[in-house]
């Protein structure tokens, strides 16, 4: 007779996911803002290309899809507040 493999299937615990679900509210809401004042911004969401990252090579699969909308809910929401770094750029006349 053939055996079927089973697949092992690891739990997380509740307070990791909680820990998980904060670290991306964070990180999804960090930008970087590139400014020349008065002409021209560019904000870049860093904290959002990080966290798809690590979502993508999670150990724990389970609820990826949230982890996704949280990214991207964050990130929108973040990208009106005052959140990030932001770097200027001297004119050479200054």
């Amino acid at each position: 007779m053939a055996r079927k493999k089973q697949k092992r299937v690891i739990k997380e615990s509740d307070s990791a996911y909680f820990l998980k679900l904060v670290m991306y509210l964070i990180i999804g809401s960090q930008w970087v803002r590139i400014e020349h004042l008065p002409n021209w911004s560019v904000p870049i969401p860093v904290g959002l290309i990080i966290g798809l990252l690590y979502a993508r090579n999670d150990h724990f699969k389970t609820d990826r899809r949230i982890e996704y909308a949280i990214l991207l809910i964050v990130t929108f929401v973040s990208f009106w507040l005052p959140l990030g770094l932001y770097i200027q750029l001297a004119s050479p006349g200054a």
